[in-house]
């Protein structure tokens, strides 16, 4: 009885002590998310908006914005994905998901970057920031800087891994529309997927195995990244994407109370999207507008339209002129012939010339003399 009684009172003291290390945040989780959004990734276009402007906590999914931090500075060649990264005594000290680390070893950046992304690794977040920055603060500057050029205008981070904040630190803020921005300039990266598409993978020659904890990479088809997140106060949250055909579509479902209604949530979500892309390809949906002067000296325009995807052949042999003549549909009783466009060799709209002739004799489309 007085070994159980000691057990006890040690494992409360413990509990205190390490509830006394944290910040006090207010609970932004809700069911069956606060807020959510679909974008499509090529076009920038929003799908569908819940609350995405709502402020939340990113929990891992913050780890994205590390991921593109370092991936820049592999552009600029200040790091190398083979560079050796010397793992710290903070690195070595951190909790929550982690692969580990040891102080004693050194790992490739880009074996740490499958760790961060696969694992959700906070040691590994740490040692790479450390790496490429010095420290971690001077990495979380360089994530906030990264966030203002993207136009995250309600995002600040504090942190390299998510976690709920120490005492006395802030907690990371964002919001589903923010990180929409950041999952889309990930997306341009075609590296980005060997990070986040791989469902397990062995680390330390396999003595440790990392497991992906994005399950919508088994349960969505065309899905292959990116990244969940969770702590209690921010509830369960995932920055997701899939491909089907030639489209791409990113969702973001923050503040779960339950992870299998947020996984849930973003395979709806990601499906009612492409309906809507699908939908919007059959209906020919207009998405290319010009204007264009009536004539040199008039400053009225008119507005020109092309359906969806619509696709003109060129050759590639050097072409002087080629003219495209359409039917026209206008409200207006004066226009009876125009001519759309002017194709130069190089394939471009050299520009669009409209023909205006005002009297009515004739509703047929005449071909200009060029």
């Amino acid at each position: 009885m007085k070994k159980t009684l000691c057990i006890t009172l040690f494992c409360l003291l413990i509990s205190q002590v390490t509830w006394a290390g944290r910040a006090h945040i207010k609970n932004v989780a809700s069911e069956p998310y606060t807020s959510a959004i679909v974008i499509n990734s090529d076009t920038g276009e929003t799908l569908f908006a819940d609350h995405a402007d709502k402020k939340v906590y990113p929990a891992s999914v913050l780890k994205l914005m590390v991921l593109l931090t370092i991936l820049d500075q592999v552009d600029e060649g200040v790091v190398h994905l083979d560079d050796m990264v010397q793992i710290t005594d903070e690195a070595y000290k951190m909790g929550g998901s982690q692969v580990y680390l040891d102080p004693s070893e050194q790992f490739p950046v880009d074996e740490l970057l499958y760790a961060l992304m696969i694992q959700s690794a906070n040691d590994a977040a740490v040692a790479l920031a450390t790496h490429v920055a010095g420290s971690k603060e001077a990495f979380v500057d360089m994530m906030n800087s990264k966030a203002r050029d993207l136009g995250m205008k309600n995002t600040h981070f504090y942190s390299v891994h998510g976690l709920p904040p120490s005492t006395g630190q802030e907690v990371d803020v964002t919001t589903a529309r923010d990180f929409a921005l950041l999952c889309r300039e990930l997306a341009k990266r075609p590296e980005v997927f060997k990070y986040t598409s791989v469902k397990v993978r062995d680390f330390r020659d396999g003595k440790f195995i990392m497991r992906n904890h994005n399950h919508l990479l088994e349960k969505m088809p065309g899905c292959d990244g990116f990244k969940t997140g969770y702590f209690k106060a921010a509830g369960f949250s995932i920055a997701a994407t899939a491909k089907r055909n030639d489209t791409r579509l990113i969702a973001l479902v923050m503040g779960s109370q339950n992870r299998k209604v947020r996984d849930a949530k973003a395979i709806a979500l990601l499906n009612k999207g492409f309906a809507i892309v699908a939908a919007d390809k059959r209906a020919g949906k207009i998405s290319h507008k010009q204007s264009a002067a009536l004539s040199d000296s008039d400053t009225k325009k008119i507005t020109t339209v092309m359906p969806q995807n619509t696709a003109l052949p060129v050759t590639a042999a050097p072409v002087n002129k080629k003219t495209i003549n359409t039917p026209v549909t206008t409200k207006s009783n004066c226009l009876k012939s125009f001519l759309l466009g002017i194709l130069t060799g190089a394939g471009l709209f050299a520009a669009f010339s409209f023909y205006i002739h005002r009297k009515r004799r004739s509703q047929n489309i005449r071909r200009p003399r060029l």
